[in-house]
């Protein structure tokens, strides 16, 4: 080395001071490191793990580097130290002394072997050794051990937070199936019976892979090159989650189904019974209407909905034998198609009893202008009489032609509007009248 000469001006006794204070703090900065690193318990933990996939491959390459970063630390170690007893010989360092010094400091001095441990993704392509400067050395030492504590980092926060989550999620998945049970809700019978049977298999298999392939759930931080830098990635476990609280929701509503099945059915009986009465209401009223009504068409109306009522004892026998997962879709159906029967009646009660109502608004009619022809005065006009009487006989009589009561309704309107607009004596208006049609 001697003969060779010192890389660059010889360092005066304050430059090889300096330079020993800073490789001196940096090498206790890396033992401090690498003894926390020796200790993490993530490494700890991918020491004893049975590894599969990514993390398999990136911690054997990890262990070759921690390796390889020991190596590289105890040869610093050893030039440092030898650095520091030439400059301990002697107060004044001679011009010898501060030449090999410079040399030892500044100059590639340190040559490491390389082994077959060496990870070439990190330390380039394969040599039998290499040579350093302590500086350079301490650049490899700390790309090493960032690369290192970024795994070792990234596995313990995987760890760390997703099987403890996806336990806690085991745990409720548990509680939902015997909730399910209870209410009858089971794999092959319902769907979310076959939903739990998917999310407790997902589940388990999505335990295995976090815990023997942690780095396939690590998201890294875009931009991030500080060791360690990103997040869990929790995505698969929240479809879980989601998925379970889904099918939690729709237990507790076959579970409120149970709790309250005895009053909807009590009250789809009571609507489908209104319908029932409403629907034999408009039977007797068609009866009557075809009886008083003449030259009307009557709409036919329909029986009671068998097919309701077969449902309805389904729905109570799912009642008596706790089949509430059933229960609870049918009684969903048959409180809409309950409330549709009914309306239907009511519109057939309302269709059929039609010519009554027009046959009443007639009969309201012609005594309104009775009233207010007599109000008037002239109740006793002879023409408006005979033309009253003959309404009032059609409107009265049975079977009733609505279309001919109310052309007799109209003319009577028009003689009484007649008679009180010109407000003529009930002698003469008579005949002048009659040629009216």
């Amino acid at each position: 080395m001697g003969e060779a000469g010192p890389p660059g001006p010889v360092m005066d006794r304050d430059e090889v001071d300096r330079a020993l204070a800073r490789l001196g703090a940096e090498h206790e900065a890396v033992e401090t490191s690498l003894l926390a690193l020796q200790d993490h318990a993530g490494r700890r933990l991918l020491e004893g793990a049975e590894l599969t996939g990514t993390t398999r491959e990136r911690w054997a390459s990890a262990e070759q580097a921690i390796t390889l970063l020991w190596t590289y630390f105890e040869a610093y170690t050893a030039k440092l130290r030898g650095a520091r007893e030439i400059r301990s010989r002697r107060r004044w360092s001679s011009r010898e002394d501060l030449v090999e010094l410079t040399e030892l400091l500044r100059g590639e001095c340190v040559t490491v072997a390389r082994g077959a441990s060496a990870p070439a993704s990190i330390t380039g392509p394969a040599k039998l050794s290499e040579r350093f400067t302590l500086a350079a050395l301490v650049e490899r030492m700390n790309a090493l051990y960032a690369s290192s504590l970024d795994m070792v980092v990234a596995a313990d926060a995987v760890w760390s937070a997703l099987p403890a989550r996806i336990d806690l999620l085991a745990a409720e998945l548990g509680r939902t199936r015997q909730l399910a049970h209870s209410v009858g809700v089971r794999p092959g019978e319902h769907p979310a019976g076959d939903d739990l049977e998917r999310i407790t298999g997902a589940l388990t298999r999505l335990r295995a892979e976090v815990v023997s392939d942690p780095l396939t759930y690590w998201q890294k931080a875009p931009g991030s090159s500080a060791p360690g830098g990103g997040r869990p990635d929790t995505a698969a476990y929240d479809r879980q989650a989601q998925a379970l609280e889904e099918v939690r929701r729709e237990i507790e509503a076959v579970l409120g189904v149970r709790q309250d099945a005895e009053a909807r059915l009590g009250r789809l009986r009571d609507v489908l019974s209104r319908a029932d009465r409403t629907l034999a209401e408009a039977r007797s009223a068609r009866g009557e209407v075809l009886a008083k009504i003449a030259a009307s068409e009557v709409p036919a109306v329909s029986g009671p909905p068998t097919a309701l009522q077969e449902q309805l004892a389904a729905a109570a026998d799912y009642r008596r034998h706790g089949q509430w997962h059933r229960l609870s879709p049918l009684l969903e159906s048959l409180e809409s198609k309950a409330e549709d029967e009914l309306l239907r009646a009511r519109e057939s009660l309302t269709a059929v009893t039609a010519p009554l109502a027009v046959r009443a608004e007639l009969r309201g009619r012609l005594d309104a202008y009775k009233a207010k022809v007599s109000r008037l005065g002239f109740a006793e006009d002879p023409f408006l009489v005979e033309r009253y009487d003959a309404a009032r006989r059609m409107l009265w009589s049975a079977p009733c032609d609505l279309r001919v009561a109310e052309a007799a309704v109209l003319r009577y309107q028009h003689a009484a509007a007649e008679v009180l607009s010109s407000g003529g004596s009930a002698g003469a208006a008579p005949t002048d009248r009659r040629g009216e049609p």
